[in-house]
């Protein structure tokens, strides 16, 4: 490989642009002292020396070829960066010289290490366009010394307290918001944060234990799990705490003596185990009810917490109560939507001799309930209906929407066995417009039929939805396009076409909702040609196989949309 250069240059650098050219580029990179990675312009890396192998703790087979982003970069919660906040990937884009300050990256080993960056463009002498970044730690000497705690101003409590409201407002999970106030109160005001929250049966879980252990922020797991319940008189702290009383201090002194119940128990092996010498706890109020206590602890820094420490600490508190009541809250009515998307679905029919499965999977963050559906009934005839779709919109009217839409449909197909499918969903359209609370809805509806060949036959018409996938059991995949007419509720009048196919023995039909195969990062026929590639290498797999393969190999980790299908199998001939 030529050293670092720009294109069509003769190895020559554009103006402005850094090059290495003339000798290896993995043997350029190790003349530098710094830790270095050349990455391209999508951000793939393509060499790292050898000091930026030892700062990642990660070999170079490990590192050429993967994502720098999806690989490397996190937030101050060891979570996935997202791109749009990328400052460094905003740069390699731009083509711009950036610099970056105390980071977070992850270790080859799961460690959080914070560090600056340093991102200028280049091109290498094969014409590969994308950037040099340098990577560094802060020395020692610019962190300072952290066994004594600066005491706040005024100016930096209330800049705390701003900060707290805004990171715990824009989320509206649980264990997000947790991780965000342990990051803004360790270091900055203890070593250590211990999270214990009541559940709704009143059970204790000591939900969150973070320490910040060489410049890093390190959740204990071994720490963590649940509790003995909360004692009705006992006069310790964080049995006073979880029964709403004012927050107090602690200290190892505190629960020397013979305990007085299973959490004071479980209190003296945290402060042996973290070597907490000064401790602040406070309950965590929701509107109604008491959520928790919030335990800072101090370990490596000498100074001991106050009583001009406490409130404070109850500001924060009661922010975070307030954000802990809205997330639950809301995950509430989002358990009621899936649940009742759930309870909507149907039970398939059975057809002798056609295997039919079904599968729904709500968004992968579970932050969102859709409008994605399926249905499946037997029509008049020995004929049966076949349908999926997608109301747009995520909560409770999405589902409500769905259950609409599908229950009309039903009806429609119902009272015209004999009509065909394009003139059931152009009924159902004009019912949408007027009669359902859908903004715009996709799907297609299919009639199954045993033509007089034995074979299964399939009339269907698609009303802006994927198409469906035909996969022959000798692994041939291929879509069925024909018959795609405009989606549900826009009030444009147009012919909607239909269109038939005869479905060889033992092949496989699939129908999908865009969850499964859309992602932001790719476009659709991106997603259509993984989706078909994977479902040709399946062919064989038992229906239900199938399915589950699919979901777990096709879906992109990156799509925030739920996921319906159907699939069927046709059987051997007699």
């Amino acid at each position: 490989m030529d050293g670092l250069a720009a294109p069509g240059t003769g190895g020559r650098p554009l103006p402005g642009e850094p090059a290495l050219s003339g000798v290896p580029l993995e043997k350029a990179l190790d003349n530098v002292a710094a830790p270095a990675l050349v990455v391209d312009d999508d951000g793939l890396i393509v060499a790292a020396n050898s000091a930026a192998q030892s700062l990642l703790g990660r070999g170079a087979a490990e590192l050429t070829g993967q994502d720098s982003h999806d690989l490397l970069h996190r937030n101050n919660h060891g979570h996935a960066m997202p791109r749009s906040r990328c400052k460094l990937r905003k740069a390699l884009l731009t083509r711009d010289i950036r610099h970056g300050d105390a980071e977070w990256f992850v270790r080859g080993d799961g460690v959080l290490a914070q560090l600056s960056w340093l991102i200028t463009p280049c091109t290498t002498g094969t014409g590969v366009a994308g950037a040099l970044v340098l990577l560094y730690e802060r020395e020692k000497s610019q962190q300072g010394d952290e066994r004594y705690s600066v005491p706040l101003t005024e100016l930096d409590r209330l800049a705390l307290l701003a900060e707290t409201t805004t990171q715990l407002t824009s989320t509206l999970d649980v264990d997000e918001a947790l991780h965000r106030l342990a990051a803004l109160t360790v270091p900055r005001l203890a070593d250590w944060a211990v999270f214990d929250l009541l559940t709704e049966h009143d059970e204790v879980r000591r939900v969150l234990v973070m320490e910040h252990k060489d410049g890093i922020l390190v959740e204990r797991g071994d720490l963590q799990g649940p509790m003995p319940p909360v004692p009705t008189e006992s006069p310790m702290p964080l049995s006073r705490a979880l029964r709403g009383a004012a927050s107090s201090l602690a200290g190892p002194a505190t629960y020397q003596g013979p305990p007085d119940s299973g959490i004071a128990v479980e209190q003296q092996r945290l402060f042996t185990e973290t070597g907490m010498h000064s401790a602040v706890i406070a309950p965590i109020r929701g509107l109604r009810d008491v959520l928790g206590a919030l335990t800072l602890g101090r370990a490596q820094r000498h100074d001991a917490f106050t009583p001009a420490d406490l409130p404070l600490l109850e500001d924060l508190t009661r922010r975070t109560g307030l954000a802990l009541d809205n997330a639950r809250l809301y995950e509430r009515q989002r358990k009621v939507a899936e649940t009742m998307q759930r309870h909507l679905l149907p039970q398939l029919p059975s057809l002798p001799g056609l295997e039919m499965t079904a599968r729904y999977l709500p968004a992968p963050d579970a932050s969102s309930v859709g409008g994605d559906w399926y249905d499946a009934f037997a029509l008049a005839g020995r004929a049966h209906a076949l349908a999926i779709g997608d109301v747009v919109g995520h909560d409770l009217d999405a589902a409500a929407g769905m259950a609409q839409v599908r229950n009309m449909l039903r009806a429609f197909a119902w009272s015209q066995p004999d009509a065909a499918p394009s003139a059931v969903v152009t009924q159902l359209d004009e019912a949408v417009m007027h009669i359902a609370e859908v903004p715009m809805a996709t799907m297609i509806l299919a009639r199954l039929t045993v033509g007089e060949d034995a074979l299964w036959h399939l009339d269907w018409t698609n009303a802006g939805h994927p198409p469906p996938l035909l996969v022959t059991h000798d692994g041939r995949a291929r879509y069925l396009d024909e018959a795609h007419g405009i989606l549900l509720g826009t009030g444009v009048t147009r012919p909607r076409p239909d269109a038939v196919a005869v479905l060889p023995p033992r092949a496989t039909l699939l129908l999908y909702t865009d969850g499964l195969i859309e992602s932001p990062r790719h476009s659709i026929d991106h997603g259509l040609d993984r989706l078909r590639r994977y479902a040709a290498s399946l062919a064989h797999r038992p229906l239900d196989s199938f399915c589950d393969s699919l979901l777990d190999q096709v879906r992109p980790a990156d799509n925030d949309d739920d996921v319906a299908l159907i699939a069927l199998r046709t059987p051997v001939l007699p």
